[in-house]
């Protein structure tokens, strides 16, 4: 009885990609994961949980990204400086108005796995509040989210 090997791909052989998209009116949470499934790289054959097979995404108009119900005000955002009396927070319509980008940027951290893959994972996601980027020479596909824009 043959038995079947496991491909694992090499790190010659991944093929990296590059996907811009557009966050105007979309959820942000149905955008992050599937973001998260690109950057991972579960959309291709070759996919292996323990190696970084994913592309790259850029994410442009992060500004204008829809929330559901009242998470603008009741949705925060907490961080410690390790300080006493040094705990923060800040709502989602702050973080809106000030650093829209890191909005998206947690979102997609939190469905990222939180080892060193997921960090190295991190770095392929580039956010921008407007619709501009320095990513042009890589020359990005526009990505279609499917059943996330705003109805």
């Amino acid at each position: 009885m043959a038995a079947t090997k496991t491909y694992i791909p090499k790190a010659t052989e991944i093929e990296r990609r590059w996907y811009v998209v557009d966050a105007e009116g979309q959820t942000l949470g149905r955008l992050a994961t599937q973001i998260a499934t690109i950057i991972r790289g579960k959309h291709k054959p070759s996919f292996t949980p323990h190696l970084d097979v994913g592309d790259y995404v850029i994410v442009i108009n992060a500004e204008k990204v829809h929330v559901t119900g009242n998470k603008q005000e009741q949705k925060f955002y907490y961080r410690h400086s390790g300080y006493p009396g040094g705990f923060r927070s800040t709502s989602l319509r702050d973080q809106l108005d000030k650093h829209p980008e890191r909005v998206i940027e947690t979102a997609v951290k939190g469905m990222l796995p939180h080892t060193n893959l997921g960090r190295d994972q991190l770095k392929k996601l580039k956010v921008f509040a407007g619709p501009n980027h320095p990513h042009a020479a890589q020359k990005p596909e526009t990505l279609e989210i499917r059943g996330a824009s705003r109805a």
